[in-house]
């Protein structure tokens, strides 16, 4: 159809991140012309946010992006570890107490005096 015309291939091109996007560069003829060929490319994209991903895509990109924001630090973790245990490795006795009731008694002698009153349960 167009012999004397040099014509690029034509081709699909798409990306799954950061962003969606997909591109048909094409070869077209120019406007007022019947054999001068130009690219031209059509592309679509959609940013991705947030509200987009799920909980692992999330993590994974920020990570990808150096946001730190949802990670903790090495120096927090190590602090929380060493407050939390000791709490994990004690072997606290269990107090059984009635039901409907708001605890054992033996909570009277691990809080302070006037530091817990039982609620009034509405009925």
């Amino acid at each position: 159809m167009y012999r004397n015309v040099d014509l690029k291939s034509n081709h699909f091109r798409f990306r799954i991140s950061p962003e969606i996007a997909v591109a048909f560069p094409m070869n077209v003829i120019a406007s007022g012309t019947e054999s001068e060929a130009i690219s031209a490319e059509i592309e679509g994209v959609r940013h991705l946010s947030s509200k987009d991903m799920d909980g692992y895509e999330r993590v994974l990109t920020d990570a990808m992006d150096g946001d730190a924001t949802l990670f903790a630090r090495q120096d927090y973790v190590e602090e929380a570890r060493r407050i939390v245990d000791p709490a994990l490795k004690a072997d606290p006795p269990v107090s059984p107490y009635e039901p409907q009731m708001w605890g054992p008694p033996e909570v009277g002698r691990v809080t302070p005096s006037g530091g817990w009153d039982d609620p009034v349960v509405g009925r």
